[in-house]
C-alpha cells in the first residue's frame, strides 16, 4: 500500500460554541486554504464530522505550511476557534479521491484519527508521527515551543500580533497604526514575534530537509 502524508484537525470545545456561525466560519477557512493551496493537497481538507477535517497532502513541508496558514487565519479572525491537529504519514489502501477526503479506507487513516482522539486527553495541540521518528519528534518539540509562544497572547494583542505577521517590521507596524515605533519595538519583543517567526522557519526548513 502506498503511504501519504495524512493532515487531519479538530475544532477544540466546538460543543460550546453556537455551532451553525461555526461551521459557517469552517467551511470557509477550509475552502480558502484549499484554493489558496491547491497544489499541496492529494485529496483537499474535507469536514467529515462538523467540527473535523481530513485531507491527504503531498509532502511534509506542503502540511506545514497548511497547518501556519490555518493558524494564521485563527489570529487574523481573534482565535474565534482553534484547532488541534494530527498529521500522520500512513498507508491508503484504496485510490486516493482528489476531489473530497471521502471513500478511502486504510491504516494510515485510522492511524491519524487515533492521535486525534488520543490527544483529547492532554494541552498539546499537534501530534506528527513520520517516517522517521527522529523527525517525529523534532517536529513535536518545535510545535511544543510554537505552541507555548501563541498561548502567552491573549486577545487583545491578537490584532496587533497580525500586524506584524503581515509587515514583520515594527516600524511598518508602527506607520500603519499611528503608533510610537519604539512602542512598536518594545511589543514585537515582548510578544516574541521574532521568535514566532524563527520558529516557523525552522518548522519549515526541517520539514523541507526530510
Amino acid at each position: 500500500m502506498a503511504r501519504y502524508h495524512i493532515l487531519v484537525a479538530d475544532i477544540i470545545l466546538s460543543s460550546e460554541m453556537d455551532p451553525r456561525p461555526l461551521m459557517q466560519k469552517f467551511k470557509r477557512r477550509c475552502k480558502r486554504i484549499n484554493k489558496h493551496y491547491s497544489a499541496d493537497f492529494i485529496s483537499p481538507m474535507t469536514i467529515t464530522l462538523g467540527d473535523e477535517f481530513q485531507s491527504v497532502i503531498r509532502s511534509l513541508h506542503a502540511a506545514v505550511d497548511v497547518i501556519f496558514a490555518f493558524e494564521e487565519e485563527a489570529i487574523k479572525n481573534r482565535r474565534d476557534f482553534v484547532l488541534r491537529y494530527a498529521l500522520n504519514f500512513g498507508e491508503i489502501a484504496t485510490p486516493i479521491n482528489p476531489e473530497a477526503a471521502y471513500g478511502m479506507l486504510g491504516p494510515g487513516l485510522i492511524q491519524a484519527r487515533n492521535l486525534l482522539s488520543h490527544m483529547k486527553q492532554s494541552k498539546s495541540r499537534f501530534q506528527f508521527h513520520l517516517e522517521n521518528p527522529n523527525l517525529t519528534e523534532k517536529m513535536s518539540l518545535i510545535f511544543r515551543l510554537y505552541q507555548s509562544i501563541v498561548e502567552d497572547w491573549r486577545s487583545r494583542d491578537l490584532p496587533l500580533v497580525n500586524e506584524f505577521l503581515c509587515r514583520m517590521d515594527y516600524k511598518a507596524v508602527a506607520e500603519s497604526l499611528a503608533k510610537d515605533p519604539s512602542l512598536m519595538w518594545k511589543r514585537r519583543k515582548s510578544l516574541k514575534i521574532a521568535d514566532y517567526f524563527a520558529v516557523k522557519e525552522l518548522a519549515l526548513k526541517e520539514a523541507q530537509d526530510s
